[in-house]
């Protein structure tokens, strides 16, 4: 379920995050997208103001990009050849629905004890032979930043344990630390992963 206060700093801060995507694509997408068939499917669950999203389509991806705010769909809806939707995490149910699922960012805003079942539900969601990418804050517990946005922590072993529990097999995993809206510098990991 989304948080009300997570979704009232992003309605705020919905300009300020669009405005954050400079043109400077994260290796990790090049990477992800490198591993997707041409002209895949692909979701970008909790999207934001839809860069990442807008970059996939350009690249020949057909994309759906989902979040639970309507402030970032709709800024994330102006991406030429993207089809943004308001949708919530628990809205994914279906089985090899996308070719690649790109969740960058965005699962760390659900309770800990809902993780397993979403990552469950992105695997089962996965065509035989796709990709999925995950970016988490490495940490324990939960909590909230200065902007007053709900944060779950994970670690590796649990996140890698989650994708593998969904019968895929990690590709990639990088860690590192970087500041992010709320300008604070934290432990990070992202793991891509093959169905």
């Amino acid at each position: 379920m989304s948080d009300p206060e997570t979704l009232r700093v992003y309605a705020e801060k919905a300009g300020d995050y669009a405005a954050a995507f400079d043109e400077k694509v994260p290796r990790d997408l090049r990477d992800f997208a490198a591993l997707l068939p041409p002209g895949g499917r692909v979701l970008d669950l909790g999207c934001g103001p839809g860069g990442m999203a807008g970059w996939l389509a350009a690249q020949g991806f057909e994309v759906e990009a989902w979040d639970a705010s309507p402030e970032m769909v709709a800024i994330a809806a102006r991406q030429q050849g993207v089809r943004a939707r308001v949708k919530a995490f628990e809205d994914l149910d279906g089985e090899a629905l996308f070719d690649g699922i790109w969740a960058s960012f965005s699962l760390l805003h659900a309770r800990r004890a809902e993780l397993p079942d979403l990552v469950a539900r992105i695997a089962r969601a996965t065509r035989p032979g796709g990709a999925v990418h995950i970016a988490m804050k490495l940490g324990e517990g939960e909590g909230r930043d200065a902007l007053g946005r709900f944060y779950a922590y994970v670690s590796e072993a649990e996140l890698t344990g989650w994708l593998e529990a969904g019968g895929l097999t990690i590709h990639v995993l990088r860690t590192g630390k970087a500041k992010g809206l709320a300008w604070t510098e934290d432990p990070f990991v992202t793991v891509t992963a093959r169905a």
